[in-house]
């Protein structure tokens, strides 16, 4: 059942009303109560305020209004069944002739957590009115318009999903650097969605789709975004004797000093590199043997390369299991054995004398890309834990604290006392203890724990209600990588990281303003978002965490395959539903250098070295997001590419045989356009045809208006060169095939084409995804 937008406003806006007045009115309009705390109260007012300290963990986890988080509940249902239960039983209780849940919301009663809700505000409309119909006994019809989104029909109603031929070539493009093959296209044309699967499998097993794994994974992680050099994060006081090997390395075969001094630089920054990847490597190496995703929390090894092995002194035991032990960029899985220090107080203690690994979580580069400090201790690391691996910005738990001085005047420790404080305090600070085992600040590494033993004015370590035995304290992150990989939400999250990858974008946020007109369809967005993400995370998870399955199936999905609509919608609400439907992303640098060379056999070359910043790459240290739309830098950027990667390849391509060119392989340089002759307007429309299809993507008939526009531009050009007398007959000399040989053009249509192919480089179908 649906809800106009209309009544919702006029019911949630209306006056500020007293329960007891209100009991006795009759609001046939809306839905019987148990309906109206599902679409309503809890994800308005339930979930946003009341779970963040009434539930397992939380401030008033001993209170008797305890709810149950249906994100984290493996039995959701069951979750939100006890939470309609339990909203029933106390929005039926009353105090002094007073609501106790209201009272409560808005701070009387004694509420731990103080006010709330105001009593203007719309969240406080929305509980009033659940606590009317359980009060008053009001049951709407079985046909009450009540529902989650403004618009009527279903979600995906009108929309029209990308054809089978394109979906492949994007595919094949975002995951594989690739263009489709012959084969792929034919057996999409004959076999439809249902070819692509396979295909996928196939091309998750290329080079390329690792590559693309470790890219969407850096933008995630940030890892390589350290301060100072790479071999940094190999602590001074554990690795002093192994990380600067590269300083020793023996150059004296190298007779000039310069070029000795050169060779060193370079294999200090190509050691620096395998250090930083190392964590990339990891993600790699769990989706390229397909071990469960889980690992990327829970494993109990690193990956290293031979270079880096050297850096932590472990080369001579791992060596022989290299392929290629002088080949910086193999990597293998290792134990390291439990950190020696240089005294016995520096030592790590371990039960199994090994480090207590635990995926990404315990990676030295990890720990040192999101360092502690005396007074963050360690709860930029518990908001990163949150985000990357439960899906969750912590931030949100934080209320606005109105007068932070007279909160710090009142309470000794405002941390674990004030109401304001302890609702975001209660959960990050036990996790901050799980990480005190890697609290070094003094400049030389990441582990080792607080001199002064850890803080006593924050909550003892544990995680979302449950404490860290203390036989568990040397392995805290281990402890805390199992609890997390069996969380509902651990998964949920992982397929949002598959989400990103694939579409640029993070999965939707609820949206928070309940007074925006939009709300309903922006909160129907979400749910159906979400829904599907979590019916996804259920198979990745039955899957045995299988990161390929997820990716296959958001590729398959509707939310990705949707490419438009097949009416003209004007209904404000349903535009702002389907507003991040779908996939238009201009291609990042390494995207867009990836499609140039796919296309034309070779890159730029330009987009990742000079431009990558500029283009809206990132450096994960200071630039940390990618650019979604282009400005003028941006713009100027396009069309020199456009212009000097046509420069580079028209010429090249006519100077091949036919059966080797890419862009003309069924034309040549003498087809000039002109007088009645049809047959070649044919050719050179059937030319443009597969310009279309091999630079865009497009399917194209000969008499397409798009054919027709560039048709028009390479006759013109080519007209406009024989109305001026004398014109060059060679092309260029930074456009020819070789070096200081000018390639023929007598009749200016290499030229034409060139244009041509610089008018579709500046597509938005090229540049845009």
């Amino acid at each position: 059942m649906k809800f106009p937008a209309q009544l919702l406003a006029a019911t949630l806006l209306a006056s500020a009303f007293s329960i007891t007045s209100r009991a006795e009115e009759s609001h046939p309009g809306w839905p019987d109560s148990d309906e109206f705390f599902e679409v309503e109260v809890w994800p308005k007012v339930a979930s946003r305020t009341c779970l963040k300290c009434h539930k397992a963990g939380g401030d008033a986890e001993d209170s008797h209004f305890v709810l149950r988080d249906p994100q984290r509940d493996p039995e959701s249902g069951k979750a939100l069944d006890h939470n309609r239960g339990i909203f029933a039983e106390f929005a039926a209780k009353r105090k002094g002739g007073k609501s106790l849940i209201l009272g409560k919301a808005l701070g009387e009663f004694e509420h731990g957590g103080e006010e709330v809700l105001s009593s203007d505000s719309t969240r406080y409309r929305v509980l009033a009115e659940y606590v009317r119909q359980i009060r008053g006994g009001t049951r709407g019809s079985a046909s009450s318009p009540v529902g989650k989104g403004a618009a009527s029909g279903p979600f995906f109603g009108n929309v029209e999903m990308l054809d089978d031929g394109r979906l492949l070539r994007r595919l094949t493009l975002s995951l594989g650097a690739r263009l489709p093959d012959p084969a792929e296209e034919s057996a999409v044309a004959t076999g439809g969605l249902g070819a692509i699967s396979p295909i996928l499998d196939q091309l998750m097993d290329e080079q390329a789709f690792y590559d693309r794994l470790a890219e969407g994974f850096n933008d995630i992680f940030l890892t390589p975004g350290i301060d100072d050099n790479a071999e940094t994060v190999l602590s001074y006081e554990h690795f002093e004797k192994t990380r600067l090997w590269y300083q020793k390395w023996d150059f004296s075969h190298i007779e000039d000093e310069q070029e000795r001094k050169r060779a060193g630089w370079k294999l200090a920054d190509v050691y620096r590199d395998s250090i930083e990847r190392e964590p990339l490597e990891l993600i790699k190496y769990i989706v390229g043997n397909r071990r469960p995703f889980t690992e990327i929390i829970t494993a109990d090894y690193i990956m290293v390369s031979p270079y880096s092995a050297r850096g932590y002194g472990v080369f001579d035991e791992v060596a022989g299991r290299f392929d290629d032990p002088e080949d910086p960029f193999e990597y293998l899985p290792v134990k390291l054995k439990a950190l020696t220090g240089r005294s016995e107080q520096t030592n790590q203690y371990s039960a199994t004398g090994f480090y207590p690994h635990a995926g990404i979580l315990s990676t030295f580069q990890y720990l040192r890309r999101y360092p502690t400090t005396e007074t963050n201790r360690n709860r930029l690391r518990v908001r990163k834990y949150y985000e990357h691996f439960l899906g969750i910005d912590i931030m949100q738990l934080a209320p606005r604290v109105n007068d932070a001085a007279a909160i710090t005047a009142k309470h000794e420790i405002p941390t674990m006392q004030a109401a304001d404080c302890v609702i975001c305090h209660k959960t990050v600070d036990p996790v901050a203890g799980l990480f005190q085992e890697y609290y070094a600040l003094d400049g030389k590494g990441i582990f080792g724990p607080r001199k002064e033993g850890w803080y006593e004015d924050m909550f003892p370590p544990g995680h979302e209600g449950e404490a860290l035995p203390e036989g568990e304290k040397w392995r805290a992150l281990q402890w805390l990588g199992a609890r997390t990989a069996e969380d509902p939400r651990f998964a949920v999250a992982m397929v949002g990281h598959a989400w990103y990858i694939l579409t640029g974008r993070r999965p939707l946020l609820p949206p928070e303003d309940l007074d925006d007109p939009r709300y309903p369809a922006r909160q129907r967005a979400y749910d159906e978002q979400r829904a599907e993400l979590e019916a996804i995370a259920r198979r990745f998870a039955a899957a045995d965490f299988d990161f390929k399955l997820a990716i296959k199936e958001i590729a398959l999905s509707r939310f990705y395959r949707a490419d438009g609509l097949g009416i003209e919608v004007k209904d404000p609400a349903r535009l702002a539903e389907l507003d991040d439907l779908g996939l238009v992303r201009l291609l990042s640098p390494e995207q867009l250098e990836r499609k140039v060379k796919a296309v034309f056999g070779d890159g730029w070359g330009r987009l990742t070295e000079q431009f990558e910043i500029l283009y809206g790459g990132i450096d994960t240290k200071e630039v940390t997001e990618r650019i979604a739309d282009p400005g003028g830098a941006m713009g100027a950027i396009q069309r020199m590419m456009a212009n000097e990667v046509a420069c580079k390849n028209v010429a090249l391509d006519f100077s091949k045989p036919p059966a080797e060119r890419l862009l003309f392989p069924n034309i040549e340089p003498e087809v000039v356009p002109g007088g009645d002759d049809a047959a070649t307007e044919g050719r050179i429309r059937a030319a443009i045809v597969h310009l279309h299809h091999h630079i865009l993507g497009r399917r194209d008939s000969a008499t397409d208006p798009e054919v027709d526009r560039t048709y028009r531009l390479f006759a013109g050009i080519v007209a406009d060169a024989h109305a001026r007398e004398g014109f060059e007959k060679n092309e260029i000399y930074s456009c020819t095939a070789e070096r200081d040989v000018r390639f023929p053009d007598p009749h200016y249509t290499v030229r034409a084409w060139r244009a041509v192919v610089t008018y579709l480089l500046r597509q938005h179908e090229f540049l845009y995804e």
